[in-house]
């Protein structure tokens, strides 16, 4: 379980995951789990921020109300695993280097690479200098003290996925003032079956949400948004969700990326060209029998669990088990009192059941909860086991080691 150099000397063998999102927690905790207290073993998490931040509660977050906080060092307390605070500013896979900070380097032996990804504010002219994001808390925070401020006026949200869906229908809730208006290419819950897609339409047209679908932004300028074919739309505030990218820092490390930037893995989620990193969570172009994977924590959790799983078995010279997902559902709350639940196939494609209001709410606060029992379950374990969620549950997969 140790790396030897040239002496012949045995040394610490380094994993080092960079990324505290749902996908590089659950490698750390994992990892933390199976070999944080095991001599000749360090892992070693870097992260921006001592804050975890729940991504899928942003739009809560941005409407003013308030979130459980959770802080990282505290949960790793008493693990073995090392926390770093700082940014991330350059990655050389060939000589197995991090940088941070710009001021200091960081060696590793095995790269959990999980920085996840971002509002994609470079393909649209203007959304840069005139939209907010959602890319973390800070970020959601000034959203909601410019919408207090605000008093009346219009609120654009552009991209009708689902979180634009999620932050139109907190905002409207909240801030009934407002006028609220969803922009976006495709209908709002497109991939649904009729009939969730039928009622989560009417509960944000309940909410007073103006749908504009088949429409694409060209330009966000100040106070207005232009859209292809000339016609613009008055916006006092722009919140932009349509699309996401990740870091170049993986492609200007060399590390072998698709078109979007994201690193190619292979089955057990190594990096093909640098076996010796892993790639989760959004960060990752992972091949499934239907397709890459899309970015969700629903997927993000599984892929940081089976990466610690993977370094386990390569410590212990054996070969890394392939990575296998199917997706279950897609949760979309429609502010506090409503949601819909759209059951799925494995490949994401929708199933005829779903839920819907209060139940639909419950299901989801259920599965969406705070990921912090999960974690201190992961931190807990025995060593013979893993945690996948599945459904709000969680399954003991036996023989993982």
């Amino acid at each position: 379980m140790t790396t030897r150099h040239g002496s012949g000397t045995a040394a610490t063998h380094h994993v080092l995951v960079l990324g505290a999102g749902y996908a590089g927690m659950a490698a750390a905790i994992q990892l933390a789990a199976r070999v944080g207290r095991r001599e000749g073993v360090r892992v070693t998490l870097v992260n921006p921020q001592e804050r975890f931040t729940e991504r899928l509660r942003l739009p809560m977050t941005a409407t003013g109300q308030r979130v459980a906080e959770m802080n990282i060092p505290e949960l790793l307390r008493g693990t073995g695993a090392q926390f770093v605070r700082g940014w991330v500013t350059a990655v050389d896979a060939d000589a197995k280097t991090v940088r941070i900070d710009d001021d200091r380097v960081l060696h590793y032996d095995t790269l959990v690479y999980g920085l996840g990804s971002v509002a994609d504010t470079a393909a649209v002219p203007g959304v840069e200098d005139h939209a907010h994001t959602l890319d973390g808390a800070q970020d959601a925070e000034v959203l909601a003290d410019r919408l207090a401020r605000l008093g009346s006026g219009t609120v654009v949200v552009g991209g009708s996925g689902l979180t634009g869906i999620e932050s139109a229908a907190e905002i409207a809730e909240r801030h009934p003032e407002l006028d609220v208006v969803l922009l976006g290419r495709g209908e709002p819950g497109a991939a649904m079956h009729p009939k969730a897609r039928a009622y989560l339409q009417s509960a944000l047209e309940r909410l007073g949400v103006r749908v504009r679908s088949g429409v694409e932004v060209v330009k966000v300028l100040p106070g207005v948004v232009e859209l292809a074919g000339g016609e613009s739309v008055a916006a006092d505030v722009v919140l932009w969700t349509s699309g996401t990218r990740v870091s170049p820092l993986a492609a200007a490390a060399g590390l072998t990326v698709d078109e979007r930037g994201r690193i190619v893995t292979d089955a057990s989620l190594r990096s093909v060209s640098h076996p010796d990193v892993y790639a989760v969570g959004d960060a990752a172009a992972i091949l499934q029998g239907y397709g890459v994977m899309h970015g969700t924590c629903q997927g993000g959790m599984p892929t940081g669990v089976h990466a610690a799983v993977s370094i386990c078995r390569v410590l212990d010279g054996r070969r890394p088990k392939p990575f296998r997902f199917g997706y279950y559902h897609t949760p979309v709350s429609l502010g506090r009192n409503d949601a819909v639940v759209q059951f799925t196939h494995p490949d994401d494609s929708p199933r005829r059941v779903y839920l819907a209001g209060r139940m639909a709410v419950r299901y989801k606060e259920t599965v969406t909860a705070s990921p912090w029992p999960t974690y201190a379950r992961m931190k807990r374990m025995p060593a013979s086991g893993a945690f996948w969620p599945r459904g709000g549950r969680f399954t003991r997969i036996r023989g993982t080691r």
